[in-house]
């Protein structure tokens, strides 16, 4: 890259991250017009693109804050860091799991009311603790509902607590059904999850279908005082429905990473300030990972978990490089090598690959063109009914 390629960053990345930005890179948090952007929650719904951005890196798994639909008719790859703080999560989830069974927050809450009690402290202990008797995960189910990275991992480590395991997935890819203990149960009908388990957590989207996906229905078959735990997003539960659970005695803890004004009025909710994710070697592996992605795509048009462009990869071997986002409707690639075959350009690799309505096709070039000659290929490429986007890398 003859000139410096700018990245802009919205919230603050780990330096461990941004560390591996080269000389090639300019990093500037004032940018008006960057080709890279990096970030962790900032909301971007309300921000308009710039028009040299060609990706979006979130430092994270969910992708809620960004306009996925504009950025993706705008043709700016969008990438996650799917599995970089699935263990950080894990170890919260299942030390939520362990600390509401025994209830130590409950019990936690209490002692600190004692703090006038001078010396009478040890002996009302004593005295009160027996209110906060609880019981011991061992032996007991609990129901694992999506099993990607970071259920995948809850679920195993479960099996070695002594639970009994139920996990529901219905798109579980291959590499996590072999990373998957052979002591995990996996059901096809999330209502035996519902009906079986003792302890509930899930490790999904929020997508329209699973949106409320916990209410007063799904509640009517689950055990009485079964504790589920929340720690994918707050919207996947309908608030009304969970605070008349807990007061009937349906629910008996609700433990949540995504607090908002009524769960914190819930009777046996359990609300954490969203700490999921919340550790120094988590906000470190997810920034690692978003750079390395970014720069990537940026340097050689390669995607790796793109949320809204499928992968696609060809190694690099320092041929002048096609790449182009299009609608997935036929004879695209047809009419772009017949566009080509006019500049008396050679293909020397390819590959095209789809995901829904669009698709992606990366194309390593043989020929001699000057940089004029590009832009006007470009240009053409353009004129293609469907093509919405096309980059040169030289």
């Amino acid at each position: 890259m003859s000139k410096k390629t700018t990245v802009k960053t919205l919230n603050a990345i780990s330096e461990k991250g941004l560390s591996l930005l080269t000389e090639d890179y300019q990093l500037d948090e004032q940018a008006d017009n960057p080709e890279g952007i990096v970030l962790r929650s900032y909301n971007m719904h309300d921000m308009t693109f710039p028009s040299n951005l060609k990706a979006i890196a979130r430092a994270g798994a969910g992708v809620n804050n960004i306009p996925l639909d504009r950025a993706t008719e705008e043709g700016i790859v969008v990438f996650n860091t799917p599995g970089a703080n699935a263990n950080a999560v894990k170890e919260l989830v299942l030390t939520s799991l362990m600390a509401s069974s025994r209830q130590i927050f409950d019990g936690i809450m209490w002692v600190k009311t004692l703090a006038d009690q001078g010396a009478d402290v040890p002996k009302l202990v004593e005295q009160g603790k027996k209110q906060f008797v609880g019981k011991e995960i061992s032996g007991k189910t609990l129901g694992v509902i999506g099993l990607g990275a970071i259920g995948a991992r809850v679920a195993n480590d479960a099996v070695e607590l002594g639970m009994d395991v139920i996990g529901y997935d219905p798109f579980i890819s291959i590499d996590m059904a072999w990373n998957l203990s052979r002591a995990v149960q996996r059901v096809l009908d999330i209502q035996e999850v519902f009906e079986k388990a003792d302890y509930i957590t899930m490790h999904i989207p929020l997508t329209d279908d699973t949106k409320e996906m916990f209410n007063k229905d799904t509640f009517k078959v689950m055990k009485d005082n079964v504790y589920i735990l929340n720690f994918s997003r707050g919207e996947l539960v309908h608030d009304d429905d969970m605070k008349q659970a807990l007061e009937d005695g349906v629910v008996g803890k609700y433990i949540t990473d995504f607090p908002n004004a009524k769960t914190l009025t819930m009777k046996h909710a359990i609300p954490i300030p969203h700490l999921g994710a919340s550790s120094e070697e988590s906000e470190e592996n997810c920034a690692i990972m978003a750079v390395r992605q970014l720069m990537d795509y940026l340097e050689t048009g390669n995607i790796k978990n793109s949320v809204n462009f499928p992968d696609a990869a060809l190694p690099y071997r320092g041929h002048k490089r096609l790449t182009a986002f299009h609608k997935n409707i036929p004879n695209m690639v047809g009419q772009i090598t017949s566009v080509l075959s006019n500049f008396n350009l050679n293909i020397a690799d390819m590959t095209n690959r789809s995901y829904k309505e669009h698709a992606y096709t990366l194309i390593d070039l043989e020929g001699d063109i000057n940089d004029a000659d590009f832009m006007g290929l470009e240009d053409k490429l353009m004129t293609i009914d469907g093509m919405i986007m096309t980059r040169v890398i030289q």
